[in-house]
């Protein structure tokens, strides 16, 4: 296969089946979704392990956590589309050690690089992320949705102009629907209640060009 190939016949059976890395089809999807998606690590998170959860929006780890970029040692390449996300979470020079050395880090070096957020003992860990969702929940899913998308797509826009675009069509478009009751909301002090779901009441201007 060439590159031609993935670029002209990405879905092809044959390249869809023989070529494309699993794990990158599924942190494809990952990307896709529209709802914020939390990771929990606890113990090892190797290879696969790893890579899949840099897709992911917030990471979390326990004690017990041990994370590894280890392809280099066995001969093979970083898959699950890392190559993009890690740089984005770690940064470059960062990235290309964990990648280089594949080196085994433990949770509280993960969360000093800034690829997991908080590090807890391990019969606190779900908690911690059950609670987080929730606090997440309580908010508007069609302006999460396009909040996930916003800052995937346009920080790796070439300039802000790109992301100015985005912004005024989302704001536009939320302060005619959720944005009203959450204001209300806001000056009334009581808890919202949006109505907008994100399988149903996106934005026509969703999904927009990569």
């Amino acid at each position: 296969p060439t590159l031609d190939d993935m670029n002209d016949r990405l879905d092809a059976p044959e390249i869809h089946d023989g070529i494309r890395d699993e794990g990158g089809k599924l942190t494809l999807e990952i990307y896709k979704c529209r709802k914020p998606i939390i990771a929990a690590i606890n113990g090892a998170a190797v290879g696969i392990g790893a890579t899949m959860t840099c897709a992911m929006d917030i990471r979390l780890a326990s004690e017990k956590a041990r994370i590894g970029f280890v392809f280099n040692k066995i001969g093979i390449v970083p898959e699950a589309c890392s190559s993009w996300f890690l740089p984005r979470i770690v940064g470059l020079p960062k990235s290309l050690e964990l990648c280089f050395t594949g080196d085994i880090i433990d949770g509280a070096e993960a969360k000093d690089i800034g690829f997991v957020t908080n590090v807890l003992p391990a019969e606190e860990l779900l908690n911690e992320a059950y609670a987080l969702a929730r606090r997440i929940a309580k908010h508007s899913p069609v302006a999460l949705a396009l909040t996930r998308q916003m800052l995937y797509r346009n920080s790796a826009k070439g300039h802000p102009l790109e992301a100015h675009k985005i912004d005024s069509l989302g704001m536009f478009y939320q302060s005619i629907a959720d944005g009203k009751e959450g204001v209300s909301a806001f000056l009334e002090k009581r808890p919202a209640e949006y109505k907008q779901k994100c399988s149903t009441d996106m934005p026509s201007f969703y999904p927009w060009e990569y």
